[in-house]
């Protein structure tokens, strides 16, 4: 098969399980019916979770009387100034 950009002829290598097409001149990926989803696939059944994020915790926070979240007390400037 010939590589669809500059005609060199594609090389067949084999990546998890997956053979893929790729040409060593321009060095495009070439895929054919149903090898994406299995790359995806794989990827996905090897991917760490992902660690919870500072959203996740501000929504475990309780809300108020008032629906808002409670916001953590600061330092001695706090005591001071009215924010």
């Amino acid at each position: 098969m010939k590589c669809p950009i500059d005609g060199t002829s594609l090389v067949i290598s084999e990546r998890s399980g997956v053979e893929i097409d790729f040409c060593p001149q321009c060095r495009g990926v070439w895929l054919d019916r149903g090898e994406l989803d299995k790359i995806l696939d794989r990827a996905a059944a090897v991917a760490p979770q992902p660690a919870r994020g500072y959203d996740d915790r501000a929504a475990a926070q309780p809300l108020d009387q008032d629906g808002y979240r409670k916001k953590k007390r600061g330092g001695f400037l706090d005591d001071i100034f009215d924010f």
